[in-house]
């Protein structure tokens, strides 16, 4: 059963959000026959930001807010994010483009490290306050993650993947996707936002059963106790 997640690096939700689900699936009794896909997603396509804006000045001025609401709202989700055993420095934390760290990832898939170059690109963003926009730092990133640091150099210095990113955000917008963590499962079952483990637990089980149904091998019902008579000695219905 494949499992598909668009997430941006910029949401903080979507790195809360991967946790839940990481935790759901550990504790799937099938967890060993779901394949997990990340999707490129951009919240802000095309974005610049200038050196030096902090989170809750770009908070601030996205949603009308002052910047005491911001920093309130930015410890609301450092708190949540803690709950999962993610340590957010928001203070630290650096907007970026992140058109190139999305390509770097389908560049990783192509190598079978699709999910540890995920994780390392969120943890870089949200804990280090890393430039993700600094194709230098992502090639080392790479580097990290068991790739050639030359190779994912020279895919950054060009437009390699940049389909691939495009398709995958072609995909969300005509399943109706306005905004992530999105995921999607089995081809049939959606859960948006950062959901509590439970949520997603049950989409697991859900999305299972449906590409799993059972199938009978008999169509009679010779040798189904009907009448009581194979029921325990002291039993009761």
């Amino acid at each position: 059963m494949k499992v598909e997640i668009w997430s941006d690096f910029m949401c903080p939700f979507c790195y809360i959000g991967k946790r839940r689900f990481e935790n759901a699936l550990a504790l799937f009794p099938n967890k060993d026959q779901v394949e997990v896909v990340y999707r490129s997603f951009e919240l802000d396509p095309g974005a610049s930001y200038e050196p030096g804006v902090s989170m809750d000045e770009l908070l601030a001025s996205k949603y009308g807010m002052s910047i005491e609401q911001a920093r309130a709202a930015n410890a609301n989700v450092t708190q949540q994010a803690a709950s999962v055993g993610l340590t957010y420095h928001m203070d630290r934390i650096i907007p970026a483009n992140s058109f190139d760290a999305h390509r770097l990832v389908h560049f990783a898939s192509q190598h079978g490290k699709m999910k540890e170059m995920t994780e390392r690109l969120f943890y870089a963003h949200f804990t280090e306050g890393s430039n993700l926009q600094d194709r230098s730092l992502l090639a080392d990133l790479a580097a990290e993650v068991g790739l050639k640091r030359e190779e994912a150099e020279a895919v950054l210095e060009g437009d390699a993947y940049s389909s691939e990113v495009r398709a995958d955000e072609a995909a969300a917008n005509q399943l109706g996707i306005r905004g992530v963590p999105f995921f999607v499962l089995g081809g049939k079952y959606g859960v948006s936002g950062a959901q509590p483990l439970e949520v997603f637990t049950d989409a697991l089980e859900k999305a299972y059963r449906e590409a799993h149904p059972l199938v009978m091998v008999n169509e009679k019902d010779e040798g189904i106790c009907a009448d009581g008579s194979c029921d325990l000695p002291g039993s009761t219905k």
